[in-house]
């Protein structure tokens, strides 16, 4: 099964979403040379200057590897301006995007069907004299199949034993279901055998990897995703969901690597900012984490609770939440993985600490289990590095300022710096101590605030950092009235942390 994947022309329509040149190279090598997907659509000709100019980019490097028949761009039946464009961008293949219905053919173009076919093959027989490869999007197969399908027959008669290498099906409105995909899709392949079909799935109604599913069924032979699952409105099928489906419910092979996605996921939510849901399946950040004592209790008799999506394929560990729900069993797991052993009373106030704290609506992780039962339990914590003191200024038409005392093994340590903001500036000064202690320092991958809706700006802000130290990566959360604050907590838990790595 060929994988498509669109995120950086179909994706980059989310939104708010616009990718730098930067960025796309960065996506695009890590979609072939780590993913190892097929084929990268990488963008519409004809966009801006600045697009044309990314694309050039792109192309140079994926020609200096081999990989330029893997990248594809979005083409218009506008005779050999498109044309022009992706040929002087230096790349060869082109997704021509023509009707699939009978109402965009009439309504948005004013053309006879024979009229836009006629268009259609100028533009084919053009680009074979020039060496790029065309494929042909119909766009609005959907409404096409539902409402004149004799007009996606017509066109497909016609350009069924021309240059046109793949014909790709979209559900451009998102309005299939799993039934209708099947049918449609199996009347492709049966009247047209010999022909390459890919399905491009849109999510309106939440159905885009059940569409996918549907259409690889019936024998569909490419399958289009995004790298989580943008797109226009409602997004596309996201990458992750269809390989998981593919690989598992219909035993289809395709060349996607598993354990690269949930990095290459991380990073595009990053370039997007827009984030990944938590329940988002296989890169969700709870979708591997048990939060039931009795699931907890399961997965230690014979794995019970586990099935074939198991976390380390995709790069993940499997987690055990600490919470109201979570029971003995959860907070054994977690133990254990830290080498922490309680005896059965220490066990007990434990457990009712952190069903305490989740009353409160507190999250609490595995990371801060050392100074819950430190606490509880009234012994010392092994922190290395401990918070003495901050300051931090903030003035109109003045840079932020931070003073930062920290001990490290009992000796302190103070320096002062400016920032761009407090939080910036509390990092430079801490990192100044760092760099004169010669302390490796973390890198700071992601910056998340969690605000109470409702305007109540007296409750707990939540925020969490992810970090990377010597190739892990890991979060660490704070809580306080202050984000700043709920910030310098979740970096000193960091600070200790890596002082054990």
């Amino acid at each position: 099964m060929e994988i498509l994947d669109t995120t950086l022309r179909d994706g980059e329509q989310t939104s708010c979403v616009s990718f730098s040149a930067t960025e796309k190279l960065h996506i695009a090598r890590l979609l072939i040379e780590d993913l190892n997907v097929d084929r990268v659509e990488l963008a519409s000709a004809k966009v801006s200057d600045g697009e044309f100019e990314t694309v050039k980019k792109v192309a140079e490097w994926a020609a200096s590897k081999q990989y330029l028949d893997k990248i594809e761009i979005l083409g218009f039946v506008d005779g050999d301006k498109s044309l022009d464009w992706i040929s002087r961008a230096g790349c060869r293949v082109m997704n021509l995007l023509c009707k699939g219905s009978l109402k965009h053919c009439r309504e948005q173009l004013r053309k006879t069907p024979e009229q836009h076919l006629s268009d259609i093959l100028a533009v084919s027989d053009s680009a074979k004299t020039r060496g790029i490869t065309v494929n042909v999007y119909l766009e609005d197969w959907s409404n096409g199949m539902l409402h004149s399908p004799g007009y996606v027959f017509f066109l497909m008669d016609n350009l069924k034993d021309t240059n046109i290498k793949r014909f790709m099906l979209p559900d451009t409105l998102g309005i299939l279901n799993p039934v209708n995909t099947a049918q449609f899709c199996r009347e492709m392949k049966t009247r047209y055998p010999d022909r390459h079909f890919d399905f491009h799935a849109h999510n309106d109604y939440d159905l885009a990897v059940g569409n996918a599913f549907a259409a690889a069924s019936a024998g569909i032979d490419g399958i289009h995703t995004t790298v989580n699952g943008l797109g226009e409105r409602a997004g596309n099928a996201p990458l992750t969901s269809v390989i998981a489906m593919l690989h598992d419910q219909l035993k289809i092979k395709t060349n996607v690597v598993e354990n690269k996605v949930n990095r290459v996921s991380r990073i595009v939510e990053s370039y997007s900012g827009i984030r990944i849901p938590n329940n988002k399946p296989v890169i969700g950040d709870n979708v591997f984490t048990q939060c039931a004592g009795i699931h907890a209790d399961g997965d230690n008799k014979n794995k019970l609770y586990y099935n074939d999506l198991l976390p380390e394929r995709f790069g993940r560990e499997r987690e055990y939440a600490l919470g109201k729900t979570s029971g003995k069993s959860n907070i054994l797991k977690n133990l254990e993985t830290m080498g922490i052993v309680l005896d059965e009373e220490g066990m007990k106030k434990v457990t009712e600490r952190i069903i305490e704290l989740g009353d409160k609506k507190e999250i609490v992780t595995q990371d801060d289990l050392p100074y819950i039962v430190s606490d509880v339990l009234h012994t010392e914590t092994a922190d290395t590095i401990k918070m003495v003191n901050f300051s931090l200024s903030l003035a109109r038409g003045l840079r932020p300022t931070a003073t930062v005392r920290i001990a490290v093994d009992g000796r302190e340590y103070e320096e002062t710096m400016p920032g761009d903001g407090q939080y910036h500036a509390f990092s430079k000064a801490l990192w100044r101590i760092y760099t004169r202690l010669n302390k490796p320092k973390p890198t700071l991958t992601d910056y998340n605030v969690t605000i109470p809706a409702g305007g109540r700006t007296d409750a707990l802000v939540q925020t969490a950092i992810a970090w990377n130290f010597n190739g892990k990566d890991f979060k660490t959360r704070g809580l306080d009235v202050d984000q700043t604050v709920a910030a310098i907590k979740a970096t000193m838990k960091m600070l200790n942390m890596i002082e054990n790595m």
